[in-house]
């Protein structure tokens, strides 16, 4: 028996709550498999309730699964000493902050760099909000958490700027752990650990153009504004005039969640394919998303997983989780330089890494890769990398602090902060609306201006037999 984070009192176990804005299905995208995978290794080792607040069709023995809208969120909390949250959580559950539980901050995904991409496709305004959307967001969080986890250091370095931004690195917590490992650590996503095991085929003599002896190139995973699949198309066409047997898969185009729209470079990656001509005959696209447990199938058909984009901040602290695919998958990979991953391409012999919108570079890396002599050698030496960054050793962090679970040391004046900028973003909130609602009562009282306007030159110009009406129209726009 242990001691009630909470309460001090004894309890059998520790309840953790894990709550995803994410879709939990047989299709997932990223937040939603951390979220999984991270719930079933805390399954192991105490009471764990995973939570979709969009929606979930999955279960699991070791833990429960749950959706759950507003109301019955503050139940699940209610229940929880842990919780673990992600991403639109704190921002769409604002009295999450408020809550007396240990918090965990899962901020494995800088999604303000992110939207300074994904949110060209809406327009100036739109963008604008959606940045300071989510720097609200972010900020509302860790201000609050007891517990950052983040997937690189060069995110926890990131990360510790913004904490201290917020006056986080403090007397308490520095004196507390010099390192301020025990406020932010780094947790990655791992590689499965899961039998590496084809059941069937799923490209090789599935789809129509591709035969069984093809050099398949995969892109696997979805196609957004901050990825460059362009070049890796026209390095795809130039390399398919000299080699007809190289196909270039695209693993899914529609993301899970309905609430994520296709992207622009989707769209234009499909135009570029079908402006060269090679839809098809080179380049294919899984229109929909592959089931998570049968991704599997499909990497074990490929050759070679591909990973390209172009030069920004978003790639600098990105992670890109669908590496971590092609590892486990034994994949020999070509990535553009300038993340996390290329050092350890290029320290382990596990591919090639290109520089950014280099059509020739990318052409001669597929042509070095797919028709090399060492491909074997490459292939065992990313199967060899990727069992040395398993889930079960990304998560020994976070393991480690779920068995002796604990406010950040500044608690409770981190609740106390975070409860005033809660109240001061709602005050701003509310004198916002209440701007808006003038202008658009002034706007009101000008169109309410003009017509009176029109309708006193109606009354002029007209014969008397419509004079009594319009007189009685004006007197009723005036009562107004």
């Amino acid at each position: 028996m242990t001691d009630s984070p909470r309460t001090g009192e004894p309890h059998g176990s520790t309840n953790v709550l894990i709550v995803t804005p994410d879709t939990l299905g047989r299709k997932m995208g990223g937040p939603a498999i951390r979220a999984w995978e991270i719930a079933k290794r805390l399954g192991r080792i105490t009471d764990v309730r995973l939570v979709s607040i969009k929606g979930a069709t999955l279960s699991h023995e070791a833990f429960q699964v749950f959706t759950a809208d507003d109301d019955e969120l503050r139940g699940h909390v209610a229940w929880a000493d842990i919780v673990i949250g992600q991403g639109e959580v704190f921002a769409l559950h604002p009295w999450l902050v408020e809550s007396e539980a240990i918090i965990v901050v899962d901020a494995y995904d800088p999604l303000h760099l992110e939207v300074l991409e994904s949110g060209k496709d809406e327009g100036e305004e739109s963008r604008r909000f959606l940045v300071d959307y989510c720097i609200d967001m972010l900020t509302t969080q860790l201000r609050r958490a007891d517990y950052v986890i983040c997937a690189s250091e060069k995110q926890r370095d990131f990360w510790l700027g913004h904490l201290g931004s917020l006056g986080r690195i403090s007397p308490a917590n520095y004196d507390e752990d010099h390192s301020l490992r025990a406020l932010i650590d780094v947790v990655p996503f791992g590689v499965s650990d899961d039998p590496v095991v084809q059941t069937r085929h799923g490209i090789r003599d599935e789809i129509e153009g591709v035969g069984p002896d093809d050099k398949i190139i995969i892109w696997g995973g979805g196609v957004y504004n901050w990825f460059d699949p362009l070049t890796l198309i026209r390095a795809v066409h130039r390399l398919s005039q000299a080699h007809a047997d190289v196909k270039l898969y695209f693993l899914g185009m529609k993301y899970p969640n309905p609430d994520v729209h296709e992207s622009k470079m989707a769209g234009d990656t499909l135009r570029l394919a079908e402006d060269l001509g090679l839809v098809g005959t080179h380049v294919f696209f899984n229109t929909d998303w592959v089931e998570y447990d049968d991704r599997i199938n499909f990497l074990l058909d490929a050759d070679v997983g591909v990973s390209t984009h172009s030069d920004h901040i978003e790639t600098a602290f990105s992670f890109r989780t669908r590496i971590l695919d092609y590892l486990w998958a034994g994949l020999p990979l070509i990535a553009t330089d300038g993340d996390g991953f290329a050092p350890l391409i290029r320290d382990n012999d596990l591919g090639i890494v290109v520089p950014p919108n280099d059509v020739d570079a990318l052409a001669a890396a597929l042509q070095d890769l797919l028709f090399s002599d060492r491909l074997d050698e490459i292939r065992e030496n990313v199967r060899t990398f990727g069992r040395t960054i398993s889930w079960d050793q990304a998560l020994v962090p976070l393991i480690d602090f779920i068995r002796e679970p604990r406010h950040a040391a500044d608690f409770p004046s981190s609740l106390t902060d975070s409860l005033e900028a809660h109240r001061l973003l709602h005050i701003e909130a509310l004198e916002a609306k209440v701007l808006e609602l003038a202008a658009e009562l002034d706007g009101t009282q000008h169109a309410l201006t003009d017509a009176r306007g029109d309708l006193d030159l109606l009354h002029r110009s007209t014969s008397w037999r419509i004079t009594k009406p319009v007189r009685m129209l004006g007197r009723t726009l005036r009562r107004r």
